[in-house]
């Protein structure tokens, strides 16, 4: 493990080896329900609650592979921390679909990234259902563990024993067939509410030549507060969303999407996106309250999964984003666990200042290594911020697999990392702050490490002031497959 002093100093070796990596690609099919009696290390006694992480538990249907990971079923771990000791259990999501599959042992249905039914062509032809997976992030809110897919309901979960309960429809606030996206955003004091708290949270619906863009603020009991609907010329393929007080902001990539080869079984549907790099991403900046227009501001960015934070300051609005050079892709005859890493560009870390008087944009690079999965201290979200946190590779230049976790300094410029390389690949970290905390770095770092040596998992603690050393690390008696996020509540649902 090392902490990096001098992030300029460059290694040209690879930090990993691919076949150790693919060996986190494995579904994980038993659910278990125990005490974390393995520990390195000490839990701080003022770390309690609940870590929960959303993830594709299952690549693979009785042998017939996933073609994509974002193709798998959602899989829930819940991590309880209480006086010094930690609790794991893990179930999937039982959906409907997941339910049918696994009653006949095949795939029943094509997947959005590229899965499709054996058959061929002809077995996929027409085929236009949407399998909810349910397996990108899980939350707690209003009283509701929900587990999160961009395009459909969510799923409600008992809390407790993680038992799917079913499809919520949020007391009312979505139809049937409505979609609840996957990255909601929590303002931390809201202006409109007297300073309370609020969940603000999207979803995507293309309509012919246009894209209708619903926008959702709940108050901390789950009831609805605000709710606008906004039409945006063209297709829009948007994943996550930026908040600060007064707006929402999404940044539409340049995607066209043809859908011939999806109607006629030949591809998923996230396979007939075409990246246009000789077009700019347009940012969409919607006020959340009032009927003012978009403003919408063309900005050289390339293609973008996910925003860091946004805030406003001295009347110009603020946006960080992790952008890549173009779309990622997986064509139909490739292997996603055969990526070829040395011959993609990274994903970077950088920040967008945006006039709104003049209605320009300025761009500025904060971290070129390659990196993903940011996080921060929940109650500087929206706001003006010092620290980043992320999942980053281990060398500072080159693509490769998340193996470290940096701390990047906005004022300073200084960096933290720690590398769990060269057999250890990290996911998100999560920012849980230390109770009654004055500072904003006063805390601590949550992340999953799988350990391909070991072929096993650890949750690791670090301290966010200083990355030189986890804490603890809690080895799980089995392995967890990469997941994709997660959040922390302070409550606990079970004694330990």
């Amino acid at each position: 493990m090392q902490l990096e002093t001098n992030p300029s100093s460059k290694n040209a070796s690879l930090s990993y080896d691919l076949d150790q990596w693919q060996k986190g690609y494995r579904s994980l099919k038993q659910e278990y329900d125990y005490v974390i009696n393995e520990i390195e290390g000490q839990i701080p006694s003022e770390l309690e609650g609940t870590l929960f992480r959303n993830g594709p538990g299952l690549l693979d249907i009785n042998g017939q592979q996933i073609h994509h990971p974002f193709d798998g079923d959602g899989m829930i771990s819940a991590i309880t921390f209480q006086n010094g000791q930690a609790h794991y259990r893990n179930r999937f999501v039982r959906t409907q679909a997941f339910l049918e599959e696994q009653q006949v042992g095949k795939i029943l249905y094509r997947g959005v990234f590229g899965t499709q039914k054996p058959g061929g062509w002809l077995a996929n032809f027409m085929d236009l259902r949407l399998k909810n997976i349910a397996n990108t992030q899980v939350i707690y809110w209003g009283g509701k563990l929900l587990a999160l897919w961009e395009a459909a309901e969510p799923y409600r979960l008992d809390p407790a024993t993680l038992e799917t309960i079913g499809l919520d429809y949020l007391d009312g606030i979505l139809e049937p067939g409505e979609a609840f996206g996957a990255h909601p955003i929590v303002d931390p004091a809201c202006q409109f509410d007297q300073g309370a708290p609020c969940l603000v949270n999207f979803s995507i619906k293309p309509k012919g030549l246009s894209t209708t863009i619903t926008l959702y603020e709940l108050d901390p009991t789950g009831k609805l507060l605000r709710k606008q609907m906004r039409s945006v010329p063209g297709f829009a393929f948007i994943h996550d969303f930026a908040l600060t007080p007064n707006y929402c902001i999404f940044f539409q990539n340049p995607v066209d999407f043809n859908p011939i080869p999806f109607v006629m079984g030949l591809r998923g549907a996230g396979q007939c996106l075409e990246f246009k790099g000789d077009r700019p991403t347009q940012a969409l900046i919607i006020p959340r309250q009032g009927s003012a227009p978009i403003r919408t501001i063309p900005i050289q960015a390339g293609f973008v999964f996910h925003h860091a934070n946004a805030f406003e300051q001295d009347g110009d609005l603020f946006v960080d984003s992790i952008c890549y050079d173009a779309l990622p892709s997986i064509e139909p005859d490739e292997d996603y666990r055969q990526v070829k890493f040395a011959e993609l560009a990274p994903g970077q870390l950088w920040r967008f200042q945006f006039n709104l008087q003049s209605n320009s944009v300025t761009r500025q690079l904060i971290e070129s290594r390659c990196c993903e999965f940011p996080s921060l201290h929940p109650d500087r979200t929206a706001r003006p911020y010092r620290y980043a946190y992320i999942g980053a590779a281990h060398n500072p230049t080159g693509n490769a697999p998340l193996q470290a976790i940096l701390k990047i300094d906005l004022t300073t410029g200084e960096r933290q990392l720690w590398s769990a390389a060269p057999t250890g690949f990290v996911g998100e970290p999560v920012f849980v702050p230390r109770p009654n905390s004055l500072s904003e770095d006063d805390g601590w770092l949550l992340t999953l490490v799988f350990d391909a040596k070991r072929e096993r998992s650890q949750i690791v603690i670090l301290d966010a002031q200083n990355l030189a050393q986890p804490l603890a690390r809690l080895h799980l008696k089995h392995h967890v497959p990469y997941g994709l996020h997660g959040t922390f509540t302070p409550e606990c649902f079970i004694r330990i």
